[in-house]
């Protein structure tokens, strides 16, 4: 069976990932389960795909093996994009998601329902040896609530509500539901024929993929 690296450490997702990915015949491992070692990577690009590359590149280093890094976050219209690709440490380094949404909702403090428009934004890197770096993204759009509401999920679901399901936040979903519409399964949706058809050859990754997608043999996007 085929592994496929997560270059993550939030278990959120990897516990996300991995019901998403459950129907391929692969082994999903964390590079942390792959290498015993804390899994750590500076994000320092401004774009959420380039955040993703860096993750993925210093996983395919660190492990060998076909990696997959995620990158995503809140994008708030209200706050001009933000907190965007600086949604996990929105409160600062290390911030809770309590903290993270505790500040939200403070920013967010007498802005009218109109304007709390928000989008989820997920880009999903995928590398391996011998093989290009492919990036594709997916959003959910939705709006943001006055106050946390749902037990499920992680991160800023509990205040985001997803278009066409008001008034339930994702945090108050089920997990079918949310795998069904997250941004997370939309990307993951641009790359159902190739993490279908593992292993890959270069060609064959060019032949899967639609020419819009970022798709470079040097990693560079």
């Amino acid at each position: 069976m085929n592994i496929l690296a997560l270059a993550t450490t939030n278990q959120g997702k990897v516990k996300e990932l991995r019901e998403l990915l459950a129907h391929l015949p692969i082994e999903i491992r964390t590079v942390t389960e792959l290498t015993g070692d804390k899994f750590d990577v500076d994000e320092t690009e401004d774009s959420f795909e380039g955040n993703a590359r860096l993750k993925a590149e210093a996983a395919l280093r660190a492990t060998g093996q076909i990696v997959m890094a995620d990158d995503s976050g809140l994008m708030v219209d209200a706050l001009a994009g933000g907190p965007g690709v600086r949604s996990a440490r929105y409160a600062g380094p290390g911030a809770s998601d309590a903290q993270n949404l505790t500040l939200l909702l403070q920013e967010l403090r007498g802005v009218p329902a109109r304007e709390r428009g928000a989008r989820f934004v997920c880009a999903i890197a995928l590398v391996g040896p011998g093989l290009p770096l492919i990036t594709v993204r997916g959003t959910l759009e939705g709006a943001i609530t006055d106050v946390p509401s749902g037990s499920g999920g992680f991160g800023y679901d509990p205040v985001f509500v997803p278009s066409g399901y008001a008034p339930r936040t994702l945090a108050e979903l089920t997990g079918s539901e949310k795998n069904a519409i997250s941004h997370r399964s939309r990307a993951l949706a641009e790359l159902r024929g190739v993490l279908g058809s593992l292993p890959l050859s270069l060609d064959h990754v060019k032949r899967l993929l639609p020419s819009e997608h970022s798709c470079s043999k040097n990693g560079k996007t």
